[in-house]
């Protein structure tokens, strides 16, 4: 790997938030990647809509955007692993995500074949 773990970690970012403006319109107003390990950790802040911060207000609501972000979440899974994988050239074995109504946040991880972070040595760069 010919970058370093920061440099990583920024592409992952952007290339998140690129995906995601393409599929819902808008990305998260934050974005930050953490490689730690054999696992990725993508932090977006500010990712709900105008109509689902309305929507949040209610408990019904609050259940459909919960159950919307889900779904899309499953429906794209195939390209969130690819872009982890084109990144890093590691498989990635697993991943898991949620999205809070209260923050407004979401989390995404993804659980590798290889820890990523011994490939960059012992730089905190």
């Amino acid at each position: 790997m010919g970058q370093s773990k920061k440099k990583l970690e920024t592409e992952l970012s952007e290339a998140f938030i690129k995906f995601q403006r393409e599929l819902i319109g808008r990305g998260p107003q934050e974005a930050k990647t953490y490689i730690v390990e054999d696992m990725i950790l993508l932090r977006f802040k500010g990712v709900l809509t105008v109509e689902e911060k309305h929507l949040i207000n209610h408990d019904i609501g609050k259940g459909l955007v919960k159950k919307m972000r889900q779904v899309l979440r499953e429906m794209y899974s195939e390209d969130f692993k690819e872009i982890v994988e084109s990144h890093t050239g590691c498989k990635v074995l697993s991943s898991h995500s949620d999205t809070s109504t209260k923050t407004g946040e979401r989390i995404e991880v993804f659980v590798m074949d290889k820890n990523i972070a011994k490939l960059f040595g012992n730089s905190k760069s």
